[in-house]
């Protein structure tokens, strides 16, 4: 049986695993270095000279990703859970949040255009409690990309701030954004952006070979992923199955934006598959895009013997695609690598990179410094010899990074130095770009426990992980979650397999109870929330079976995800046993972040209450006239970390293999976007911004989901309406701030009485600590909520304080205090005592 269950308590630290976009900025003097500081919270501020001098390290949202200088010289913080910019007056002395802006939800990235560059952008999705758009969950053919922009110029303290306007792109959830040279262009691009290829549900197709397991047993039926081909849909046999895909999958990536009448100017398509960042040419203004782009419609992995294709150490091209007006040209990055020899020699191997994230360009053009993440380099490129390809890689172009996981650069050319973000261990590496050597490297406050600062190299090292340094378990899995996409990666040299897994008695297995290797299209499933969800993958075919000592089935499951290493990157083996625990380790602990069409204060509007007794009562389905309970199989209870499923299997009745686990719901809001065939209605044939939507293999549409069950129209939308508020381990208040000043008490009365009202719920669960931060009389403060409503200082000789006295320590216009909501056992570090020494933050 799956368990134990997730830990309900205080955590002193809860892993995100949230992607940085734009981590450093250098001040427009050159003087200051901004970093975000993304598992503390915190932005981190240094003088720049001969070395770097830490100066100040402020508070902000939780998990900031991205940082920006605006005209005046503040500081512009994006924090992608708290759904929040932190904006810092930088020249106070402490520096402090001076507003803190509401955006939709998961911002990702922010730049500032327009004349005079005063103007804000943010990309966020489109959805998020604090977003006035309709996230249009039911509606086809829209976009879901929001990118919101605010006037500099113009902040004031009305609590959330006030957007100058919030625009749409016609993609799905966006995040690298980048400027034109004059300041007139924004360009914004789509992160997991698709390209074009579907999946097709189980209808007796006929496959190409292998059809039968190695032990000889017939495939099931399954579907098959089918790709656009410039006219028609065909698929790996290059048949035209047309007929089978009503929509248009027109795959904008890039999408340019006048930064003064803020209207979209044009669309760019084919760009890549997940876009990371972007960066512009000064001289030229060409746009540079790091990307990759994804090889599922290759079918199988393995070595795959019997069969004339395998993923097998090529997964995705590693590119930089280079835009020049209407013109895309996608430049392999790993142009050096004979794929059809998996394992690389070593000499091939330290030539690649892998998931190349932020890039910079120098002023005069010539040369490109982009960050390979999965490399643990800086790699150098010629502009001209990118732009035609003519490039050959070569280890003299390329820059070791201590620390890991470059993921951040900005330039100090006036110095010849380039300040890298290094993820790993949450640091910074000193460049010096005329010698090609790191010359400093510094760690940042790093709260995050020895099992995630440990393991995390393991899901993003391709030098590590893979034989020819190409692709990494985040390939897919990008950032610990999901590329949005399927993939038919059966292994034909493997045999069926029984099932071990526990049935619930309402749903025992169909025959043959056994996993077949050849299992059709399935999506990338994430990897957040596994603990206490049973066995892995979509039928469960990471069993668990086999546990040793005192593993959970859940550790045990995962560990069998270590054949990958070789099926997928052509490790040519197996991770050691004590390197494969580590790797456990980090991805039993990231977490789902909260839902954002959920409520704040975690109730439900009319039509998801209806979705809920529905859900909890039952349907009668149309075709067999019998009561279906959506609860029987998908069990809801936060307070033992159930969130859909218990990790037991059932018989799913559809086409094909039967067999497959429960799934959970809370996911079920980030799969919205392709709509197509509906239930005893006319498809939707327009075009759509994703290609992968509903069931294990992507290919139940949005506008099909439960409508089979044959129920009334209205109460379809209200079971929808509540599987896309499906609660998370995370509830909705969880990262929400309130930044309180001396003249906007009367505006933030609501917001702050909301705050306080989670923090002090203690049923199922409690919800969340509620700390305070901010300067007072000069200093910088920090106080924490207790269970009576009232707050605890930073300081051990400080007093404790009611809400009322505590709004009233603000009283001038360089004072401030910002309210958030952090994770249930973390307010005391976050709001008191940083490294948990005992020692409060005032006392030190």
């Amino acid at each position: 049986m799956p368990g134990p269950r997730p830990t309900i308590g205080p955590q002193t630290f809860v892993n995100f695993e949230s992607g940085q976009v734009r981590p450093l900025a250098l001040s427009r003097d050159g003087t200051r270095l901004y970093a975000v500081n993304t598992p503390d919270n915190r932005l981190e501020i240094f003088s720049v000279g001969a070395t770097l001098t830490q100066v100040d390290s402020v508070p902000v949202g939780l998990e900031p990703v991205a940082v920006a200088e605006d005209p005046a010289g503040r500081v512009w913080v994006v924090n992608h859970l708290s759904d929040s910019v932190s904006v810092v007056n930088v020249t106070a002395s402490p520096a402090r949040v001076e507003q803190t802006l509401w955006v939709g939800d998961e911002p990702r990235d922010i730049v500032f255009a327009g004349a005079a560059r005063e103007r804000a952008f943010v990309t966020t999705a489109r959805r998020g409690q604090n977003s006035p758009v309709d996230p249009g969950l039911n509606t086809p053919g829209i976009g879901r990309a929001n990118v919101w922009v605010f006037d500099s110029t113009n902040v004031d303290d009305t609590p959330g701030g006030s957007p100058l306007a919030i625009l749409t792109l016609f993609g799905d959830r966006p995040r690298p954004l980048a400027v034109s040279p004059d300041g007139l262009n924004v360009y914004a691009g789509i992160f997991l952006s698709g390209n074009q290829t579907t999946s097709i549900a189980p209808d007796t197709f006929i496959k190409s070979p292998p059809t039968t397991s190695a032990d000889g047993i017939a495939q099931p039926d399954t579907g098959l992923i089918a790709r656009f081909a410039g006219l028609s849909w065909v698929d790996d046999q290059l048949r035209d199955v047309s007929a089978y895909v009503p929509f248009t999958l027109p795959d904008y990536d890039v999408f340019e934006i006048d930064a003064v009448t803020l209207q979209e100017k044009r669309r760019v398509p084919h760009v890549g598959t997940i876009l990371f960042n972007m960066a512009v040419n000064p001289a030229s203004g060409k746009l540079y895009v790091s990307n990759l782009d994804s090889r599922n419609s290759v079918r199988f992995a393995g070595v795959a013997s019997r069969a004339d294709s395998t993923v097998r150490g090529h997964v995705t091209e590693q590119q930089i695609s280079v835009i020049d007006s209407a013109t895309v040209s996608k430049r392999r990055l790993n142009k050096h690598l004979d794929f059809s020899v998996p394992i690389a020699s070593n000499v091939d191997k330290s030539l690649s990179v892998s998931t190349v994230l932020d890039m910079a360009v120098s002023n005069d053009g010539t040369s490109l410094y982009a960050t390979a993440f999965g490399s643990n380099k800086l790699a150098v490129y010629n502009t001209q010899t990118l732009e035609d390809d003519s490039f050959v890689p070569s280890t003299t172009m390329q820059i070791a990074v201590s620390g890991g996981g470059p993921s951040g650069i900005v330039l100090d050319e006036a110095r010849d130095r380039a300040y890298v973000h290094t993820r790993f261990d949450n640091g910074i590496s000193v460049i010096d770009i005329a010698a090609k050597t790191e010359v400093l490297h510094l760690e940042l406050h790093n709260p995050e426990p020895a099992a995630v600062r440990d393991g995390r190299k393991f899901l993003y090292d391709a030098t590590l992980t893979s034989g020819n340094g190409n692709d990494s378990c985040a390939s897919c899995h990008v950032f610990g979650d999901t590329d949005g996409l399927a993939w038919d990666l059966g292994e034909p040299d493997e045999t069926t397999q029984p099932i071990p897994n526990v049935f619930i008695p309402i749903s025992p297995a169909a025959t043959p109870a056994r996993f077949h290797p050849l299992k059709g299209p399935m999506t990338t499933q994430s990897m957040r929330g596994l603990r206490g969800h049973g066995p892995m993958h979509w039928r469960g075919d990471r069993t668990g079976n086999n546990r040793v000592g005192g593993e959970t089935l859940e550790e045990a499951a995962f560990k069998e995800f270590n054949a990958a290493f070789d099926a997928f990157a052509a490790l040519g083996g197996e991770l050691n046993a004590d390197d494969m625990q580590t790797f456990t380790d980090f991805a039993m602990g990231i977490n789902y972040p909260p839902n954002p069409i959920r409520q704040l204060d975690n109730g439900l509007i009319a039509n998801q209450i209806r979705g809920e007794e529905l859900f909890n009562n039952g349907v009668v389905r149309i075709q067999t006239g019998q009561l279906e309970v959506c609860r029987q199989c998908h069990t809801l209870n936060p307070a033992a970390g159930l969130f859909g499923t218990r990790g037991l299997s059932s018989d799913n009745s559809q086409p094909g293999e039967r067999n497959f686990k429960i799934p959970h719901f809370r996911d079920q809001y980030q799969k919205v976007g392709m709509f197509g065939f509906g239930f005893n209605t006319a498809p939707e044939r327009g075009p759509q911004v994703r290609g992968f939507s509903f069931n294990h293999n992507g290919a139940t549409s949005s506008n099909f989901i439960i409508a089979d069950l044959g129920m009334p129209q209205d109460d379809l939308l209200a079971l929808r309406a509540f599987l896309y508020a499906f609660p998370t381990e995370s509830p909705p208040i969880l990262g929400q701030q309130l930044t309180f000043t001396a003249t906007n008490a009367a505006q933030t009365t609501s917001r702050v009485s909301l705050l306080i009202q989670r923090g002090l719920v203690q049923s199922p669960v409690r919800e969340c600590d509620l700390v305070a931060q901010g300067v007072i009389d000069g200093e910088r403060r920090g106080w924490l909520m207790d269970q009576g409503g009232d707050f605890l200082p930073d300081r051990a000789s400080g007093e404790i304080l009611t809400r009322a006295e505590l709004e009233s320590q603000v009283d001038t216009a360089d004072e401030s205090l910002t309210f958030m909501c952090v994770p249930w056992g973390s307010g005391v570090r976050i709001g008191l005592d940083r490294d948990l020494d005992g020692i409060l933050n005032g006392d030190e």
